[in-house]
């Protein structure tokens, strides 16, 4: 039975010895693989990713715990979607993966490896002309810091490109998981429903 530390015969190089044995035998479990588990399981360090984004294929190697939104800003200089509250919960960094909208703060890149990603950067056309749903915000001034803005464009053209003709409360359910802190909801609202006035012509794009 092994001794109390109160109890006679105890030591503090026992201890010691004990404790280290113990933490020897926890980093030995820790690296062997689960039970189960693949053999060729990625990570933890630096492995290659293959991304489309937007029409363009994009190679990286990163990390497997790296997000979608810091593969793209940090690692191609797509700066266009930002960071806000990190935790899925703002959608200033909100992306379309395979038609649906995704919290890209909460996505791991590797995990969408295949699928068609669009982000902000890649609204426009080739020429500069602005997507509708760009051009709608700044004809009806459907901003004010802009730091939301683009997670809002990207969010309003996932829900059109579902709903081209999307009434008033699609539009506020289609925009409930994005906030803006300077309170330009009714403007951006109008701008999007300026668009779903239009129907499908020109919502659509890449």
């Amino acid at each position: 039975m092994p001794k109390r530390k109160d109890e006679p015969g105890f030591s503090r190089r026992s201890f010691l010895k004990t404790v280290g044995a113990g933490g020897v035998a926890a980093g030995v479990l820790s690296k062997a693989p689960a039970v189960g588990a693949q053999a060729n399981a990625a990570g933890p360090g630096p492995v290659p990713v293959t991304l489309n984004v937007n029409g363009k294929t994009l190679r990286l190697e990163i990390e497997p715990r790296v997000t979608l939104l810091d593969a793209l800003r940090m690692r191609a200089d797509l700066t266009g979607n930002k960071r806000g509250c990190d935790r899925g919960a703002c959608g200033a960094c909100t992306m379309i993966v395979d038609g649906r909208t995704v919290y890209a703060c909460s996505t791991l890149a590797i995990e969408v490896q295949g699928k068609k990603i669009r982000t902000v950067d890649g609204l426009a056309s080739a020429s500069g002309q602005l997507h509708p749903v760009q051009q709608a915000f700044c004809d009806k001034d459907a901003l004010m810091c802009g730091f939301c803005t683009p997670g809002f464009v990207m969010a309003s053209v996932g829900l059109l490109e579902k709903h081209p003709n999307a009434t008033p409360e699609q539009i506020k359910k289609g925009l409930d998981g994005n906030i803006c802190r300077c309170g330009t909801f009714s403007r951006v609202y109008e701008a999007v429903a300026s668009v779903a006035s239009n129907g499908a012509k020109g919502v659509t794009r890449g």
